[in-house]
């Protein structure tokens, strides 16, 4: 199962435990037990959320792999200069 779930989360990226339930017709009860021995181990990160959809609370918790850093931003990166910039020389 934690490969499954880990899985998931490679393709989907960050969930919510209900979303991941559904997807991986895994119980909830044993979903949120396994969450939390990966949480243990390092492999996740979860924490606690609540989001209102079309008026309704909707609490639960949201996962994502500890590994998964964000992607860069494209583009010059403020305060980088170019090599032409740096060096001006006149005769």
């Amino acid at each position: 199962m934690n490969e499954s779930i880990l899985g998931f989360l490679r393709a989907n990226g960050e969930q919510l435990d209900v979303d991941m339930a559904a997807s991986l017709d895994i119980p909830i009860t044993d979903l949120r037990d396994e969450v939390a021995r990966l949480a243990s181990s390092g492999d996740l990160i979860c924490c606690r959320v609540t989001r209102f959809i079309d008026g309704r609370k909707i609490e639960g918790t949201s996962c994502r792999l500890s590994c998964d850093p964000p992607t860069p931003a494209r583009g010059r990166k403020p305060g980088v200069k170019k090599a032409d910039d740096a060096e001006t020389t006149t005769y």
